[in-house]
């Protein structure tokens, strides 16, 4: 048994991994000051005797004797990070630092949850873990952006100059049961504007494309980096190749929803990026042949559930 710790563990993410790590015979510390994290998402796992719960911001240090870090937390969606970006960067930059001072006490393996928005809006398409980005360094998803690469340079950083054992991957976007409503992303956007009949909003001309994970498609990636051989500390993209149009994504949801609502378009946000599909070759070499298995109407529908069980 591995006592394995989970920062912004209460979280949409965190929550699946928390139940996977624990379904495998861990031990799990959660970690969570509830910004976006919520209770809800991991009160099953309350009466389990090998899961513990700690209100804590990663901001602060943390003390523990573990030999695992998942460093997942982070508000995640625009209109959460935008909200306070000095809080997000800080999360990102002293979360990292504060998690990385951890593991390099107890000795512990740390992975760092970085985003495939270090790439920003790319100017190479798809995108290997070698293309360094195109990012705004002072836009306002700059505090999100820079704070994950910042994160991803201590960690590097920490493994050079420390022997820190380290592991970095690069999620893209990623949907399933747990999202937040309200959390801005697209596909929790249009699964709820669908199901309640209001139009759903594009932002531009909605040709811009996103590549969507399914939930546990990427905790089978984490737990398969975390136990990479410790040599191969990465990036690596976390990624479902699979490249749709938002108009596609949302003809697809008010098809499964048998909705009648109608497209609106609104002006795009600044520096959204228009394009974003990951490779996942090195993935598929290095993490025991991993690749996304759940398909996106596969996964819409069970996210479709979720939701319509959550707006009752």
């Amino acid at each position: 048994m591995k006592k394995i710790l989970v920062t912004g563990g209460a979280g949409f993410i965190g929550s699946h991994l928390c139940e996977r790590l624990l379904k495998e015979g861990n031990e799990v510390i959660c970690l969570d000051n509830y910004f976006t994290g919520s209770k809800e998402n991991i009160v099953h796992l309350m009466d389990n005797p090998y899961f513990e719960l700690v209100r804590h911001d990663v901001t602060e240090p943390y003390f523990a004797e573990v030999d695992e870090i998942y460093n997942l937390a982070c508000p995640a969606s625009p209109p959460h990070y935008q909200y306070n970006p000095i809080k997000t960067i800080k999360t990102s930059v002293m979360g990292a630092i504060n998690m990385l001072g951890l593991a390099k006490r107890v000795n512990a393996k740390i992975l760092q949850a970085s985003t495939s928005e270090v790439y920003g809006d790319p100017k190479v398409h798809p995108q290997p873990e070698s293309y360094w980005g195109n990012v705004n360094p002072i836009g306002i998803r700059s505090c999100y952006d820079e704070g994950k690469r910042c994160a991803e340079t201590l960690f590097m950083d920490y493994h050079n100059q420390n022997d820190v054992k380290i592991k970095i991957i690069r999620i893209f976007n990623t949907y399933g049961p747990r999202m937040n409503p309200n959390d801005g992303r697209v596909v929790s956007n249009f699964i709820v504007q669908a199901l309640e009949g209001d139009d759903i909003t594009i932002y531009g001309d909605g040709k811009q494309t996103r590549s969507f994970q399914y939930v546990d498609d990427l905790v089978e990636g984490m737990i398969r980096m975390m136990a990479s051989e410790d040599t191969f500390v990465g990036p690596v993209n976390i990624g479902n190749p699979g490249e749709f149009t938002m108009i596609e994504l949302a003809e697809k949801i008010i098809k499964q929803t048998q909705s009648n609502s109608k497209l609106v378009f609104q002006e795009l946000p600044k520096d959204d990026p228009l394009q974003r599909k990951p490779i996942i070759s090195l993935a598929k070499e290095k993490l025991d042949a991993w690749e996304p298995r759940i398909k996106l109407d596969n996964g819409l529908e069970k996210t479709i559930e979720y939701f319509k069980e959550k707006l009752r």
